[in-house]
């Protein structure tokens, strides 16, 4: 169930770096921008003990961190996205968190065939090899719409060592059959990408309108 894995409904789905028509999405198309504009409501990172509920306490801390170091980096400071990829696939833990108002929506994402070899559901190893079809841990910047073999879809830049080669092993943020709830409910898992963060058809919209280009993504365990 990899991104290029045919859809036993739909034989003719392909891998991501197609073409395909795309659907409606709310997320402007707009260059990433240096964080230094005077209306960017940007959180006090040396707050200490930031608690947002359902989100662990230790990977905040990181993401938060991470937001402190690569703040030059990014247009959008507010908004941030979180991976804990130490929850099982079956369960949301993909944070969308507002760090001005404290808030936090959650969405089930998948990791790559290459971190969970015997498809548990769970993660067990990140790379930033090409070719290994794994998950890479380490700060994102979310980049540029455009329209792939699943429709809408937002590159990424890996901002550390290591998820360096992101751009170069085309990781991306898409939609695709293997993330969808009726996979969850027949596996009890949601199937495997080839290190894309995969979201259902539903929940893909609402996470790209929080996290245009020039976001921060922290994927981790905590």
């Amino acid at each position: 169930m990899a991104d290029g894995a045919a859809n036993p409904a739909n034989p003719a789905s392909t891998s991501s770096s197609g073409n395909a028509p795309a659907p409606p999405f709310a997320v402007a198309d707009a260059p990433i921008r240096a964080a230094a504009n005077a209306d960017l409501a940007i959180p006090d990172l040396a707050a200490p003990d930031m608690v947002i509920p359902g989100v662990p306490a230790l990977l905040l801390d990181r993401a938060r961190a991470s937001l402190a170091a690569h703040r030059g980096e990014l247009a959008n400071t507010q908004i941030i996205g979180i991976a804990d990829f130490a929850v099982h696939s079956s369960k949301p833990r993909f944070y969308i968190v507002d760090l001005a108002r404290g808030t936090v929506r959650s969405f089930r994402v998948t990791h790559g065939s290459g971190s969970d070899r015997d498809h548990d559901g769970y993660l067990d190893l990140f790379s930033n090899v090409d070719g290994s079809n794994a998950t890479s841990s380490g700060a994102f910047r979310t980049g540029e719409v455009y329209d792939g073999a699943y429709g809408r879809a937002e590159r990424l830049d890996g901002l550390d060592a290591s998820n360096s080669a992101a751009r170069s092993r085309a990781i991306v943020m898409h939609t695709a059959w293997y993330a969808e709830p009726d996979v969850v409910a027949a596996q009890h898992k949601l199937g495997r990408s080839q290190g894309c963060f995969t979201f259902s058809a539903e929940d893909l919209p609402a996470v790209m309108a929080s996290l245009p280009p020039g976001s921060l993504i922290y994927a981790d365990r905590a």
